[in-house]
């Protein structure tokens, strides 16, 4: 499905390649993949606040990973396959601990506590960091985006604008299931529903990981 809409649109020489792409955006992030199950996974066990502040980080990380774009390190990383290596094992590993993480405490809270500020800036750095060595990610910029950057015109500047709508889409769609979530945790309203849903989840995140580690492989 994705890699349909993406030849339509780029072969599409009268659409806007903006609205091009934020629909290809849109597509790439309904899929499910590790930042809508760690903050579905996050927002059930520790609340709203906890989601917002992890989906703070994810934008952070993903513009982070635009810039690096616009300045060739994602060509670099594509061409160099050990660094590739290190950010898909780097991600995969990251995102197994997460999971554990989420099982290991998932419900313990209960569905009335609400993070401190220093687990505010715990679960933003966690926000940061898995979308810095999310894999997902990363061939999306070395993949996707460059299909819709005209070669003639400002690179730099091409590719950042893309940036900002991919972030500002994802961004709209990781707000959505934090609250969606966080909804949830509340209508369970006791630790053993929390828990068991927040369990599930964990499982879910640890199979996306696996998933990826086979999916981002390089033959």
């Amino acid at each position: 499905m994705i890699e349909a809409a993406v030849t339509a649109f780029a072969n599409a020489g009268s659409t806007p390649s903006i609205l091009a792409f934020a629909w290809v955006a849109f597509v790439v992030e309904l899929t499910p993949g590790p930042n809508m199950t760690y903050l579905a996974l996050l927002s059930l066990g520790s609340g709203r606040k906890a989601g917002l502040s992890a989906v703070a980080g994810v934008a952070l990380g993903l513009l982070v990973m635009g810039a690096t774009s616009a300045l060739g390190l994602a060509a670099l990383i594509s061409q160099s396959p050990p660094l590739y290596e290190i950010l898909r094992w780097g991600g995969v590993a990251y995102l197994l601990w997460l999971a554990w993480e989420g099982w290991s405490d998932g419900g313990k809270a209960g569905p009335d506590a609400e993070p401190s500020d220093d687990h505010d800036l715990r679960f933003f750095r966690q926000g940061l960091i898995t979308n810095l060595l999310n894999p997902k990610a990363a061939i999306f910029y070395i993949g996707v985006l460059p299909l819709f950057v005209d070669p003639s015109q400002n690179i730099v500047a091409q590719t950042l604008t893309l940036t900002v709508v991919y972030v500002a889409i994802a961004t709209a769609i990781h707000l959505a299931i934090v609250l969606l979530a966080s909804n949830a945790r509340v209508f369970l309203a006791n630790r053993v529903g929390t828990r068991r849903l927040s369990r599930t989840l964990a499982i879910l995140l640890a199979t996306v990981a696996i998933w990826l580690a086979f999916a981002t492989r390089r033959t």
